[in-house]
């Protein structure tokens, strides 16, 4: 399916090249183009790869020294039971476990730097696990989708945009974001569960599902009563509190398991730099796709083509000009929070559309660049239906986000 895809992005980006210079005579499209495909390399390169491979070098040293220390272990054993249940085909006690929820834990705070290469690791631990090496096990399309779902509890840095561009409120979107991206979270639950025939009405998920529902509630009454500085503080001590309790209680672990903590370091460290030459290729295949795509103006064609629509429809089109966020999400996570704040500028932080914009921003994560991410780092070609689950899972955030959104601030 990947294959497909990353031919269409380009076909349809020539396509309609293509027809605006028949209709325009503009030959400047062309120039668009090609010169957001060079952009676009150098981006995946220079912006992301680069950058990972100094964060993976820190992180999966980190991590070996916590699997050698036994921490990974005796967190796999608190989740296993409902774990076991979403990923039947890892072992009991596999390392995995603790490496999926630290990576889930990661996300959710906001941790993007830490989350990224402890997900790797578990995409690796998971590819030990695949019998077929090349295509993706069910176990790496439900970690792809939760990832991709991107459950956030604490959306700090779009918080931090609207205080910046002077919204009156800037935290009043918390609420929101967290009802949108818990829906495209369970959405992913459900439909890999059904594809792969879970079950999961049974009371291990159902007690987990209720607890971290609960869980979620508190977190949503307990921030709504803070402003916007004070919700800032604290997210910001919680974030580098937990990263600093998760340094300490590795490195403590391993003196007391006398562990040779810095070679256990330097041996995970040599994998993060390895790991992060090797999704190269796949991010500049992808992401130079994109950026033909998006260049070529059938973004807009599209979004236009929406708005056409709903308005023949007799229907409400407030939403539309928000639109632009929701589809560059899955596509570019750089490239949606820069519509984003376009959004916000044009209509003001405080409008419907610069709401909704920033609900989209939060709804979901990008699916196209992690599947390029974690699939290329450990060789699988054959995606099978994870890029599927990834996108339905964000057209149920978008959707979510949008019904939020006339609830919270029409």
């Amino acid at each position: 399916m990947l294959n497909y895809i990353w031919i269409g992005f380009f076909l349809i980006a020539f396509l309609v090249a293509t027809l605006q210079f028949i209709f325009t005579g503009d030959f400047v499209i062309f120039e668009k183009v090609v010169k957001s495909t060079f952009e676009m390399a150098k981006f995946s390169v220079m912006d992301i790869a680069l950058p990972l491979a100094g964060v993976m070098t820190l992180w999966l040293g980190l991590m070996n020294i916590g699997e050698k220390a036994g921490a990974i272990r005796f967190v796999s054993r608190i989740v296993g039971p409902f774990f076991s249940k979403l990923y039947p085909e890892i072992p009991k006690g596999h390392p995995a476990s603790g490496q999926l929820v630290m990576n889930y834990s990661a996300n959710m705070l906001g941790l993007d730097n830490a989350a990224t290469p402890i997900g790797l690791k578990a995409m690796q631990s998971l590819q030990e696990l695949n019998p077929n090496k090349d295509t993706a096990s069910n176990a790496q399309i439900m970690f792809l989708a939760l990832n991709t779902a991107g459950l956030t509890l604490l959306p700090i840095n779009i918080i931090a945009q609207r205080a910046i561009l002077g919204a009156v409120n800037p935290a009043d979107i918390l609420v929101p974001v967290l009802i949108a991206t818990y829906v495209s979270t369970l959405t992913a639950i459900l439909y890999v569960g059904i594809r792969q025939r879970l079950n999961l009405l049974n009371r291990t998920v159902i007690g987990w599902l209720g607890a971290i529902t609960f869980i979620i509630g508190l977190i949503v009454f307990g921030f709504s009563r803070l402003d916007s500085q004070q919700m800032s503080v604290a997210s910001s001590i919680t974030g580098n509190s937990l990263l600093l309790l998760i340094i300490a209680t590795f490195l403590i672990g391993g003196l007391v398991r006398k562990v040779n903590v810095y070679e256990a370091f330097i041996e995970g460290a040599k994998q993060g730099f390895e790991t992060a030459v090797k999704t190269i290729p796949y991010l500049v295949g992808m992401l130079v796709a994109i950026g033909a795509f998006r260049a070529s103006g059938a973004m807009d064609m599209i979004i236009n083509g929406i708005a056409s629509l709903f308005h023949l429809m007799g229907l409400n089109t407030d939403f539309v000009a928000a639109l632009p966020n929701a589809f560059m999400k899955p596509l570019s996570g750089s490239g949606a929070k820069a519509l984003m704040v376009e959004t916000m500028k044009t209509y003001g932080p405080d409008s419907f559309a610069g709401h909704l914009s920033c609900i989209f921003q939060g709804a979901a994560d990008t699916t196209f660049y992690i599947v390029a991410l974690y699939f290329g780092s450990v060789g699988v070609t054959k995606t099978r239906y994870a890029i599927s689950a990834g996108l339905i899972a964000d057209l149920a955030g978008a959707i979510a986000a949008i019904i939020v959104a006339y609830l919270f601030f029409a």
